[in-house]
């Protein structure tokens, strides 16, 4: 019973462990309302988002445990860090072109 109770509190720990960042949308309703301002924070919002999913494509601590305990975990690390990098890449380019439109210093 107590070897149950260490396994799933072990497995609730590597699971937690995942990397599950932002997807995020190409482009939003209001994106022709954007400042300057807030297209430089959107930016550095997007950079994080980046930095996190690439933490879900390398062989980190965590995916390690989680390919340790439970395998499929890393399949669905990778997928979402993946889909999560490709769409923040996306935004980046909208942003970038709405930026040089408006004549943002970014």
């Amino acid at each position: 019973m107590i070897k149950l109770l260490h396994l799933m509190v072990f497995t609730s720990l590597a699971l937690s462990a995942c990397v599950a960042p932002e997807v995020v949308t190409k482009n939003s309703v209001g994106d022709q309302q954007l400042s300057c301002t807030e297209i430089s924070t959107q930016l550095v919002q997007l950079e994080e988002i980046r930095k996190e999913a690439a933490k879900g494509q390398t062989a980190s601590g965590q995916n390690v445990a989680a390919a340790i305990f439970f395998w499929p975990a890393v399949i669905g690390n990778y997928q979402n860090a993946k889909q999560a990098l490709e769409a923040a890449n996306a935004r980046h380019d909208v942003l970038l072109a709405l930026a040089q439109k408006k004549g943002c210093a970014v």
